[in-house]
């Protein structure tokens, strides 16, 4: 039987055995790390479990009669790596350790107790997490008001409180926010929703009612937070948000049962339409975070910008790019700093140089609160803090406002950073019981209990010598252990040379452990000086991380200024090196860009290929919905993809890449550009758009940014067109967004004539020798062709291939129709004709098309105009686009 809690199990099992199927009955939903001895083993299902994802050999145990258990183990020291390797795959890691020795000699046992629950929302340690991410849990409660939702990072203390009105909202912000972990109430009715928004994290409904208890909920937070009421903290009357963010503590509480969390001592309340949304799919076609090919931060707009010093920085700047600005002033300040940093290279220097200088202290400081941390990360926080005078100094001498407000917060430290350095050894062990901590001087006791622990080093060499060369014994040994203390131990084939006055003390296997009246009386007076030692080094670094968390708010306060002024230099940085210039972003419509770049495809171009810049002009008044036509290939996705990302970064505080811009305030941002399958949603193509573009609809207000490419191109042509048609009408006439539209479909560019505020834009190109050059600029008007063939040869299809379509190119353009209505495929001496539809039983014949009303009406209004205004070309373009639309 391999279930640990099988009937008869726990009355059969040995007293160790008993313990861990207490403990492990605690926590049935992690794997159980049980400590013994040096080891991490494993019992039972979870041995199971971890010995596939671990790939360490699965064994068993059992005494005579009893039934055989699987197990499986690996050495303490490397528990770190295992532990990540579990949440990697989506497990629960229950930490239990031996905590103290009950009863003494064979019987002497220890007490083992589960410290710590490790889940991918609850990681603290810098193998696992990512360094320069967030690492969310989220909580969410659905709530008579709504949707409550609570985002906590237990390794920063950064904690955030929403109440949102719908599930739309909820799911977008769910996505935007990234969670590793996601924990709702029993029979919540959204775990598909949010398995949906948020794939790669692990999602559950908890069946323990006091997490999400209001009360509860409320008692703990203002426990948490040290106060009377919430209201100051902005949670008076948002229920759901209290709800959540009591619920995302206790859950705290759950898995870190040793700790405090004092480095949690705040809570902000947002509210998600208070930044520029961006939804999914607008997230993942620009790009922003990661690639869509590979996932990768390498390729993004993120991993392009991201010149930070700091891992603080890194995040915030993750973040002003997820949630860029709506507040004009926040905006001015950012650029002010931008401006001052990307002209004074000096400082951007001196300031870069002391950055690199400083830990995290968030996570630092998260470490420390949770009981995870180490004298070595106390040691990097005193060296951290010790940089923040030459910091204060830099800052000193800016003139931005947002960068002469940063200076303030880096005060108050200095006399912590100097007692960590007077107190801690350079070189520090890994764990707080190996000792070896503290410099001397630091502690009177403790220097004591260090000399006389030296002295009663060489007293025992001296002691075992002497022993060797009396008893003629040259492989005695004086050894120590916990339970028995001092001994000497002699292998059985020298006992018949033990003198009488040796005192036996223990058999083992293999030797026999003997004391003396001096060796006792040395284990009187100092048997315990090295235990003492280590002790009283862990009751000192208790001390002395007790004075740290004592400034917790401090610290906190110090690293958000860090990390703001790094992310506004990583900015400052990108602008001065790349050539970007400061936007004006004002509560205007109008959207214009001159000489616009894409920044990522500009920094990817190879060969010494440059970038063709491009302008954009939208607005409310003649300019709202463009509509681009050109060949694919052409850089029509480009264009779009960029004007969105011009526009996020100027909100983001950023300088953008352009000879000018200026960016009326956008409230959203919509980018539908390629579509691909959904398998896991069970969507086709043409669906993922659909759906993408319904959102799109009905999300879209006349603030927000619209760039659309080749909507309607997973269906027939004609559904394909109509459905294009319409949405771009509405756009228009209902929701006024500005709007970029690029399109396949050439019969869009009769929007203008028909619609005050569409204008046709298209991707320039020219032929030379009978091959088409794409110039990849933007100009007015519409095109006539897609050179779909031009580009099918630049994709390496083969030349009979290519002629064979030219071929009927010809044929379709010409119109040339069967006896039957038919398009005529044969070509020049390829034998007869294709046989009619109706003869291979395909189809009925369609009847020959009528000319539609909307080709009468245009007709009509030819014969209105004057011929001798309309040139060739006009012609030309006119006779296509009735053979287009006549069949």
């Amino acid at each position: 039987m391999l279930v640990s809690s099988s009937p008869g199990v726990f009355e059969s099992a040995t007293p160790m055995m008993r313990q861990y199927l207490e403990k492990k009955a605690q926590v049935p939903d992690a794997v159980l790390f049980f400590r013994l001895g040096d080891f991490y083993e494993m019992f039972y299902e979870d041995a199971i479990a971890a010995s596939e994802v671990l790939g360490i050999a699965l064994t068993s145990r059992s005494k005579a009669g009893e039934e055989r258990v699987p197990m499986c183990g690996f050495p303490h020291h490397a528990a770190r790596g295992y532990v990540a390797k579990m949440i990697a795959q989506g497990h629960k890691v229950a930490i239990c350790d031996q905590v103290e020795v009950q009863g003494s000699g064979s019987k002497a046992m220890f007490t083992r107790e589960i410290t710590r629950v490790v889940t991918p929302g609850m990681v603290l340690d810098d193998e696992i997490l990512e360094a320069r991410a967030d690492h969310f849990l989220a909580a969410v409660v659905p709530h008579a008001s709504g949707f409550g939702l609570a985002l906590l990072d237990a390794s920063t203390g950064e904690f955030r409180a929403a109440q949102v009105s719908d599930r739309r909202i909820l799911v977008e912000e769910l996505g935007r926010a990234g969670p590793r972990e996601v924990i709702l109430p029993a029979k919540s009715g959204l775990l598909d929703a949010v398995r949906a928004s948020c794939p790669s994290a692990l999602a559950q409904e908890l069946e323990d009612p006091t997490v999400f208890d209001p009360r509860r909920a409320e008692e703990g937070l203002r426990r948490q937070l040290g106060t009377a009421a919430l209201e100051g903290f902005g949670l008076g009357g948002l229920p759901g948000a209290t709800q959540a963010a009591g619920a995302a503590l206790a859950y705290l509480s759950q898995t870190q049962r040793a700790s405090s969390a004092s480095h949690i001592d705040r809570i902000q309340v947002y509210y998600p339409e208070g930044h520029l949304v961006l939804d999914e799919a607008t997230r993942s076609n620009l790009e922003l975070t990661r690639t869509i090919q590979g996932g990768r931060t390498k390729g993004s707009l993120l991993g392009l910008l991201d010149r930070t010093a700091t891992a603080m920085g890194g995040r915030t700047l993750a973040r002003w790019i997820g949630y860029p600005l709506l507040d004009l002033r926040e905006i001015g300040r950012r650029h002010d700093s931008v401006e001052e940093l990307s002209t004074r290279g000096v400082l951007r220097g001196e300031l870069s140089g002391t950055l690199r200088e400083v830990g995290d202290l968030e996570r630092l400081l998260g470490r420390l609160s949770l009981g995870a941390g180490t004298a070595r990360d106390c040691r990097l926080m005193g060296s951290s803090l010790s940089r923040l005078p030459a910091l204060r100094k830099l800052l000193a001498d800016c003139r931005s406002e947002l960068l002469a407000d940063l200076g303030p917060a880096l005060e108050g430290l200095d006399d912590l950073a100097a007692d960590l350095d007077r107190a801690l050894e350079e070189d520090l062990p890994a764990t707080t019981r190996e000792g070896g901590m503290f410099r001397k001087g630091w502690d009177a006791e403790l220097d004591e209990l260090l000399d006389l622990s030296a002295s009663g080093k060489e007293f025992l060499a001296r002691l075992e010598a002497r022993e060797r060369e009396q008893t003629g014994i040259g492989s005695l040994k004086v050894r120590y252990n916990r339970v028995f203390g001092y001994f000497l131990e002699i292998t059985k084939a020298n006992l018949h040379l033990v003198p009488a006055h040796y005192a036996r003390k223990q058999t083992t296997v293999n030797s026999e452990r003997f004391t003396t009246e001096e060796l006792q009386g040395y284990e009187e007076k100092v048997l315990t000086a090295e235990e003492r030692r280590i002790e009283r080094e862990s009751k000192l670094f208790e001390e002395l991380r007790g004075r740290i968390l004592e400034r917790a708010a401090a610290i906190k306060a110090a690293a958000g200024a860090i990390a703001v002024g790094d992310a506004l230099l990583s900015l400052a940085r990108v602008a001065a090196e790349l050539g970007y210039v400061r936007p004006e972003v004002d509560e205007g419509d109008v959207l214009e860009i001159v000489e616009g770049r894409h920044p990522v495809v500009e920094r990817a171009l190879s060969g010494g290929e440059a970038f063709v810049p491009n302008d954009v002009l939208l607005d409310r008044s003649r300019n709202q919905v463009v509509v681009i036509t050109g060949p694919n290939m052409a850089g029509k996705s480009t264009v779009l993809r960029q004007t969105a990302l011009i526009a996020l970064l100027a909100q983001a505080g950023s300088f953008v890449p352009a000879s000018r811009a200026r960016v009326g305030l956008v409230d959203r941002i919509f980018c539908r550009v390629g579509a691909s399958d959904d398998l896991a949603r069970g969507q086709s193509t043409f669906m993922v758009e659909m759906v993408e573009t319904a959102a799109i609809l009905h999300g879209a207000t006349a603030r927000s940014l619209v760039v659309l490419d080749e909507i309607g191109r997973g269906t027939s042509t004609f559904d394909g067109l109509s459905i294009a048609w319409a949405v771009a009408e509405h756009l228009h006439d209902r929701v006024g967004a500005r709007t970029l539209f690029a399109t396949h479909y050439h019969e869009l560019v009769e929007l203008a004539r028909e619609r005050e505020r569409v204008q046709n834009a298209t991707i320039a190109v020219t032929e030379q020798e009978g091959r088409v050059i794409f110039l990849r600029k933007l100009v007015a008007g519409g095109a006539s062709r897609s050179y779909g063939i031009e580009v099918a040869r630049l994709a390496g299809i083969p030349s009979e291939v290519l002629a064979r379509a030219r071929e009927i190119l010809q044929n379709l353009e010409k119109n040339e129709l069967d006896p039957e209505g038919r398009a005529v495929f044969a070509g020049k001496g390829r034998g007869r004709k294709n046989p009619p539809a109706n003869q291979l039983g395909l189809f009925e014949p369609p009847p020959r098309p009528q000319i539609p009303a909307e080709v009468a009406g245009i007709l009509e209004k030819l014969r209105s105009l004057d011929p001798d205004g309309i040139t060739p070309r006009d012609a030309l373009a006119i006779l296509a686009e009735l053979k287009a639309r006549a069949g």
